[in-house]
């Protein structure tokens, strides 16, 4: 997402093209003119020309998702526009969200928005949970680490800074984040990414016996999958644990549910799940 797709006249000579072969590229759809000095190949994403002809660049959420980062919910075009921008063109959808920001002094490519500020609008853009699960998936793909992270929030106000101590890069998903908040929330005594004997590695172990795997359709769909899931929860049980799997869906819109649900599993079944664990 960072490579280069659009470029500016100068660019376009610096390949080769002089100001007649530019013309004739674009009026036989080889090359787009998105705007003024604004030029990509056919095969420019979508968003990324959205966002040019607009006047920005792609940032927050949507160029998180073009790069494979956890975001809760991205049904919007989000671009960066800096204070000063002159021919704003009016959005193609009226739901595109304008970030209207300086940017860093990062430098960055025609289309796309600083890093730094990217990450810095996904936080200011989403709820505290969901924010914490996009900063997770940084940590987790190796896109930041916790000292680029924190130099990151030394740009956002205070009431952001809880979220950096929040951090986690063990979750492996989104739904990962929004289930450890959940045990936090009611106090439980869990370790995440626990190996077992048998069954290999699960997402929570809580109390010592209570397995729960945060199921999601991206890894666990297709008979396969449930097969697998299936036979790891016998092995669990024949030593006994106890595995409970919320859905992916319930644990980021219906947290709440989910908290209730685990706190009555914990509350029925904890003197015998201790009693029955083996270690």
């Amino acid at each position: 997402m960072y490579t280069p797709c659009v470029f500016t006249r100068s660019e376009l000579h610096a390949r080769g093209l002089n100001g007649r072969s530019i013309t004739r590229a674009v009026e036989a759809g080889a090359l787009l003119r998105l705007r003024r000095d604004r030029y990509a190949y056919p095969d420019v994403a979508t968003d990324v020309a959205e966002a040019v002809r607009i006047g920005g660049r792609l940032s927050c959420l949507s160029l998180l998702v073009a790069i494979g980062v956890f975001v809760h919910q991205s049904s919007v075009l989000h671009v960066q526009l800096a204070p000063d921008a002159s021919r704003v063109r009016p959005p193609g959808s009226a739901g595109t969200r304008l970030h209207w920001s300086a940017p860093s002094r990062v430098p960055a490519p025609l289309h796309a928005a600083a890093f730094e500020d990217v990450v810095r609008h996904a936080v200011r853009c989403q709820s505290p949970r969901a924010a914490l699960a996009t900063l997770d998936s940084l940590l987790h793909h190796g896109l930041l680490n916790r000292g680029q992270l924190a130099m990151l929030f030394d740009g956002l106000p205070q009431r952001y800074a809880r979220l950096l101590t929040l951090v986690d890069s063990t979750a492996e998903s989104g739904p990962e984040t929004f289930m450890r908040l959940i045990l936090k929330a009611i106090g439980a005594d869990f370790t995440t990414q626990v190996r077992i004997h048998g069954v290999g590695r699960v997402d929570f172990l809580v109390d010592g016996w209570l397995i729960i795997e945060c199921d999601s359709r991206a890894f666990h769909e297709g008979w396969h999958a449930q097969v697998e899931d299936r036979r790891r929860d016998l092995a669990a049980a024949a030593q006994g644990f106890v595995t409970i799997r919320p859905l992916a869906a319930d644990l980021m819109d219906r947290p709440d549910v989910v908290r209730v649900a685990v706190m009555e599993v914990l509350g029925a079944l904890g003197a015998r799940g201790q009693r029955g664990h083996r270690s």
